[in-house]
């Protein structure tokens, strides 16, 4: 799995908030590619990418734990909040525990 970190608006890597990223082969259903948005310790959000769609589940316990975590949580989605919010009630992000 390749570990990086997320930039800031000047390019400069941001301490405590990573990307986690895995490869897969996209054959006999596997996924294409996995990212796991990481703050600090604690799972925030995993994007699976599939040869026909992309599955977000966001950790029911810390998708929204701080201002911090939210920007870059924003960033990892590439959307606001409230878009996320609605995704949430509509069903099209999951919620889970991430980090058991």
């Amino acid at each position: 799995m390749k570990v990086k970190n997320i930039t800031n608006s000047k390019g400069r890597p941001v301490v405590n908030q990573f990307i986690l990223s895995e490869s897969g082969n996209g054959a006999n259903g596997n996924y294409i590619l996995k990212e796991v948005f990481q703050s600090y310790s604690s799972v925030i959000a995993e994007r699976i990418t599939w040869i026909d769609s992309i599955d977000i589940t966001l950790d029911k316990n810390y998708w929204d734990y701080s201002t911090t975590t939210g920007k870059y949580r924003n960033l990892f989605l590439g959307e606001t909040k409230k878009e996320t919010k609605e995704k949430i009630e509509k069903g099209v992000y999951k919620l889970s525990d991430l980090n058991k």
